[in-house]
């Protein structure tokens, strides 16, 4: 009886060892992440309650086959010209892969915002924003933004605000319609961007250069000029 009663005491420490050596790994893991939500959580804003900036940077993202922006792409468009409409912005930056396996995505997103009713002075665009840290870096090193509203959905957008503030901008996200976006897929590209918060925290700790180095351009400054 008495080794039966060691055993069972002796698996309970075990069990108990092991569930806190699962939530210290699980907290480990999740460093990044929380890094990204902490960081961005002031600077968060609702469509409706934008703070005004002269520059609104829209973050490219897959092209439908057709070359049309795809859902997730459209709606951030979408949110980004109603900005200008509205008065909260001046002009849009859109930033994406111009060679990317969709298609060229500142192209598709140029196309979509005048039909929205933007003017074409209005929107500046990059096409070697190849991803997020790219985006921000050169939005900061090339195009000499600043200020910034940062339009993107939900689950990217802590993590997009954080880059864009460690790389020097002041940047305030605005979450992006998403119309027709299923629960699925948004749930599957939170956990995307959970995994890539590692990526995020490893390139602002090492200050990874962009991929493409451009000299400054005076694109959005011209652009601010002719509105």
């Amino acid at each position: 009886m008495g080794v039966v009663i060691v055993w069972v005491r002796w698996v309970a420490r075990r069990r108990r060892r092991l569930a806190v050596a699962g939530v210290v790994a699980l907290l480990l893991v999740s460093t990044p992440w929380l890094w990204t939500e902490i960081s961005a959580h002031s600077h968060l804003y609702d469509e409706a309650d934008t703070p005004t900036a002269e520059v609104a940077i829209v973050l490219g993202t897959d092209v439908a086959a057709d070359g049309q922006p795809g859902t997730r792409l459209a709606g951030r468009l979408q949110t980004a010209a109603a900005l200008v409409h509205s008065g909260r912005a001046r002009v849009i930056l859109v930033s994406g892969d111009g060679n990317g396996a969709s298609g060229n995505e500142p192209a598709a997103m140029t196309s979509y915002l005048t039909r929205l009713g933007i003017d074409p002075r209005r929107i500046v665009t990059d096409p070697f924003g190849l991803d997020t840290y790219d985006s921000c870096a050169r939005a900061r090193q090339v195009y000499q933004i600043t200020r910034a509203l940062v339009v993107t959905q939900s689950y990217h957008l802590s993590r997009a605000v954080t880059l864009c503030r460690h790389l020097g901008l002041d940047a305030e996200g605005v979450t992006a319609r998403c119309p027709g976006c299923a629960a699925t897929l948004l749930a599957e590209k939170a956990v995307r961007d959970y995994f890539a918060s590692d990526k995020a925290a490893w390139d602002v700790v090492w200050r990874r250069p962009p991929a493409v180095r451009s000299p400054e351009s005076p694109a959005v400054r011209d652009a601010l000029r002719s509105g």
